[in-house]
């Protein structure tokens, strides 16, 4: 036995994040961990690899009592974390940071950058990824910082190694080598712990399964002895037929019309409408352009020609603030970084796209601010203490549900979804696809970004697909993944032309 967590707890002022935290985990064992957003996952990684204490339980690494006080501790048994979000220095190198904190130190307790960076570049090229070690971190994208979290993990040798929804941001390639690093841990003896949302990844990778719910473990089994049903119901606590199912409304008018956008050679000749009252899904492979449309629509990148026209009436949209003026807002990819401040509490976040509806000669009226921070946080039914509660400490679902509300406070109209349900659980994601009903009910048009076809087949009226910058074509909501697929895939000649 590699690690054992026994009825590990973990408290937080007056909240329990753990209340009874049970796992064990095998040498040249892939275990996996899952669980809702918000059931104490994270949390118990954290102790393990040292990044907070226990208040209560046990914890034993290769039968010996631990509870580590930092993560050098942790590393130093040999027990690392691949982190969901980047924990990098964005300012270093890709090599700097694989290496951060045991650098190559030469003579005179100088850093022997030159051999450090040698030894950053084979284990790159090793492992055929995308990087170089000389490239500066803060111009890589999403994927480009999760795979130098990892190097960073496999750099040290480690004999238990932890990956947070390692695959979250990356391409079908990427995801690819990181399942082959993970087999490559586990013929070598090492045992991995592997929390993922992405239920089609688990027979991929996984041997055992650990469920939480709630703070508390309520399942643990081989993976092969359960069904994707059966695995739902245990972190849910309901039945698979419970989840979400939508009905179709009738389209109302046309709120959002786009003819002939061009951007280069990332947009070129969309044409689109959505109707009030529709969801309308946009499919396509990573590179297709859907991410670069959501951003020319809401005026962020400027586009060389087209039209865009809200409600019949065509706008151009010069900034980010002339398309909130016009009802539009954009609910990015990446929650965290462009959607939050999340060092600000639950409160200012819901108000911040609105804020001048709740001041008065420049001045914050209070009582406005309390009204609609409690109105939010009970219609979209959020998870937290109070809007005085730090952004940062809630969960990805609940998160989500903050940059929706700041748009509905704000009197959105158009909605652009960009990855809505990126890194959240199923039942958040049930969550945000009841508020997205709920907003296309009251008359709003939804333009939802997805690389989920199912949940696209399971959410969207239409399906318009996208590639290499171009609609290639458009399905009804209730199609297949294969005729998504056909239209989102490169044709051969297409590619040779690449």
């Amino acid at each position: 036995m590699l690690l054992e967590l026994k009825s590990v707890q973990k408290r937080f002022g007056g909240v329990t994040a753990l209340r009874d935290g049970n796992l064990s985990v095998n040498a040249g064992e892939v275990h996996l961990l899952m669980g809702e957003n918000g059931a104490g996952k994270s949390t118990l990684m954290k102790i393990v690899a040292g990044m907070q204490g226990l208040d209560g339980g046990e914890m034993l690494f290769q039968g010996k009592p631990v509870n580590f006080a930092n993560p050098k501790e942790a590393a130093a048994v040999g027990i690392a974390m691949v982190h969901q979000e980047s924990l990098l220095a964005p300012h270093l190198t890709v090599g700097e940071n694989i290496f951060l904190g045991r650098e190559d130190i030469g003579s005179f307790g100088i850093v022997n950058r030159a051999a450090m960076m040698d030894r950053a570049a084979k284990l790159i090229e090793a492992h055929g990824f995308p990087l170089k070690a000389d490239w500066r971190v803060s111009r890589l994208s999403p994927a480009g910082r999760q795979l130098v979290e990892i190097c960073r993990a496999i750099a040290n040798g480690s004999s238990l190694l932890i990956f947070d929804e390692p695959t979250s941001s990356l391409s079908e390639s990427e995801t690819k080598e990181v399942f082959t690093i993970v087999r490559r841990l586990k013929e070598k003896g090492a045992g991995v712990i592997y929390i993922t949302h992405r239920l089609e990844e688990l027979r991929t990778v996984g041997d055992r399964v650990t469920v939480l719910r709630d703070g508390a473990t309520v399942h643990t089994g081989e993976l092969k002895d359960l069904s994707r049903a059966q695995l739902i119901q245990h972190m849910v606590g309901r039945d698979l037929g419970a989840l979400y199912s939508r009905t179709a409304l009738p389209p109302g008018h046309t709120l959002l019309s786009v003819k002939n956008l061009n951007r280069g050679k990332v947009l070129q000749n969309i044409s689109l409408s959505v109707h009030a009252g529709e969801i309308v899904g946009l499919a396509g492979l990573m590179g297709a352009g859907r991410t670069e449309l959501c951003r020319a629509i809401f005026g962020i990148d400027a586009v060389d020609s087209g039209e865009i026209s809200v409600s019949g009436k065509p706008l151009k949209f010069a900034s980010p603030r002339d398309a909130v003026i016009a009802g539009i807002a954009l609910i990015p990819e990446d929650r965290q970084k462009t959607g939050l401040a999340t060092q600000l509490p639950v409160g200012w976040n819901l108000t911040l796209a609105s804020i001048g509806a709740h001041s008065r000669f420049g001045i914050l009226q209070a009582a406005k601010l309390s009204d609609t921070e409690k109105k939010y946080i009970d219609r979209l039914r959020i998870k937290t203490t109070g809007p005085a509660q730090k952004s940062v400490r809630l969960s990805g679902g609940n998160q989500q549900k903050i940059v929706i509300a700041k748009w509905v406070a704000q009197g959105a109209r158009i909605f652009l979804f960009d990855e809505p349900t990126r890194g959240i659980d199923v039942g958040a994601k049930t969550e945000v696809f009841e508020v997205m009903d709920d907003l296309a009910r009251q008359g709003a048009a939804i333009l939802m970004v997805s690389s989920e076809l199912t949940e696209l087949i399971q959410v969207a009226d239409r399906i318009l697909v996208m590639r290499l910058g171009k609609i290639s074509g458009e399905l009804p909501g209730k199609t297949t993944q294969e005729e998504i697929m056909a239209l989102a895939a490169f044709e051969e000649e297409e590619e040779a032309k690449q």
